[in-house]
Parts: structure tokens; sequence; C-alpha cells
């Protein structure tokens, strides 16, 4: 596997409802996504960085889409789905997935930014591809076989306050 260096290129996929919900009901608080894309890059070349969002129409949603794109993010908004039961969904698994692969050409590293476990078989055909593959997410809400599957795992409840605001 490529180990890290200034010239690499890099692909942030963040799964904002992940990060959220964790530090919500772990923390009560929110994710820096600054801190969180800095410590992504870790000084490489940025080529992409993706956050994944649920619109919601919740108070200040569209300040939070601003901010992140702000920081440098580009947002992919998708819209919660209300079922005839009244259960609602949404999530990114696919189009994150399709993405990294998608990337996957044109990167060397892809940092994916979700505990879900989901999305450990996309991290090892990522690296079968020859993609560096890390994944950063809170260790209390991550899945083993994520953490397995990667070539480096952060723990973003070990440095808090980078991560949390």
């Amino acid at each position: 596997m490529t180990d890290i260096h200034p010239d690499q290129r890099v692909a942030v996929l963040a799964d904002s409802q992940n990060l959220y919900h964790t530090a919500h009901s772990d923390y009560s608080r929110n994710i820096d996504y600054e801190g969180l894309l800095t410590e992504a890059v870790a000084g490489r070349e940025l080529t992409r960085a993706i956050a994944y969002v649920i619109r919601a129409d919740a108070p200040n949603e569209e300040d939070f889409f601003d901010a992140l794109v702000d920081i440098g993010f580009e947002t992919k908004i998708k819209a919660i789905k209300t079922f005839g039961d009244g259960s609602k969904k949404a999530d990114w698994d696919v189009g994150m997935s399709l993405d990294a692969i998608t990337l996957a050409d044109h990167v060397d590293t892809v940092v994916l930014c979700t505990g879900d476990g989901d999305f450990s078989r996309l991290c090892s055909h990522l690296r079968h591809e020859g993609v560096r593959v890390e994944v950063m997410a809170f260790g209390s809400s991550t899945a083993e076989e994520l953490i397995d599957a990667t070539d480096e795992f952060t723990d973003l409840a070990d440095n808090k306050e980078q991560f949390l605001l």
C-alpha cells in the first residue's frame, strides 16, 4: 500500500449523518468540519472533498450547508424520505460508494469519514485497486469490520477538541 507523502492526491468523503448522530448522542456537540478536513488531508494534495448531507428542513440547515462549502466541501444533498407508516429514511451509502469508485482512478487515497460497516466492502475493493483507504470516525460507533478493512483508522474521540465544536 501507499505510504503518506506530500504529493499524494486525496479525496475526502464525509457521511454527515453518521458523524452527526454520534457527535450528538455521545458528546452533545457538533462536528468541526474544518478540523476534520485539515486532518484528513494531512498536508497532502486535496483532489475533492464531498460532504453527503440530508435535507430535513431543520432550522439553520442552509447555514450549515453554506458553511461546509466555505470550508472546502462540495455538498451533495438528499431529501429525507417519509414512508406511509411514518418511518423516515435517508442515506448516502450508494452515492458515496459510487463516488469513491469513480474517484479511485484520480486519487492515491480515499478518506471515508464514517463509522458505517456497510463501507467495509468498498474499502476492500479500493485497496484491491491500489488505493490507500483511511477512515475517520468515532471508535465507539465504528463497525469493527470497517476498521479491519482500512489502511488507517483515526478515532475522532481521541482528539475531541480538534474534531468537535
